[in-house]
Parts: C-alpha cells; structure tokens; sequence
C-alpha cells in the first residue's frame, strides 16, 4: 500500500510510485485517480514517463498505448495488457493497494 496527495497530482498528469515493492503508474484524469504497472507489456519503458490522452497513456519508446481503466493495450506493438491497482480516495489521500 502506498498513499500520495491528491492535489500533488495534476489532472492529465502521471507519476511512478513504489507499491510494495512493485513500480506503479498512477495517473490523473479530472478528478478520476488510475493505478496500472508503470512497465510498458512491449518493451521496458516507465509509463509514467508518457503522455496522457483522455483515458489512454501512451508508452514514450514505441508508442503503444494503454486503456487506464482496465490496463487493456489498445495499439500496437503492445498486445498484453497492463496489470491494475486498486484506488481509493479519502479527502485528499489517495492509497494505491496492490
């Protein structure tokens, strides 16, 4: 388990967090909070160092893309999806639970 600021992240906006010691992609859109693994399924990239459109993250090496909300790879070269991490928000904690 793992908690960070809700207003530390901006909406459109990602960070890699440590969950138990696995690395985590946790990412802002509006004010809905996503948790997926931070290494692309393609390549060994950290998502949170790509770019966010809407609900997808775009892997910054090949440009694979991911659906936030249930980890699914939506273009290639990625095929397998991402494993996700449960969220929840209490005031301005969020806990990110493996």
């Amino acid at each position: 388990m793992t908690q960070l600021q809700l207003s530390s992240l901006a909406p459109g906006s990602a960070v890699k967090v440590d969950v138990d010691g696995t690395s985590v992609c946790v990412a802002r859109v509006g004010d809905e909070v996503f948790a997926v693994a931070d290494t692309c399924t393609h390549a060994d990239a950290s998502l949170s160092e790509g770019e966010l459109d809407g609900y997808k993250i775009e892997c910054w090496l090949h440009g694979a893309q991911f659906d936030l909300r249930n980890g699914e790879a939506t273009t290639p070269p990625a095929t397998q999806a991402l494993e996700t991490y449960s969220i929840s928000i209490d005031g301005d904690t969020v806990t990110v639970t493996a």
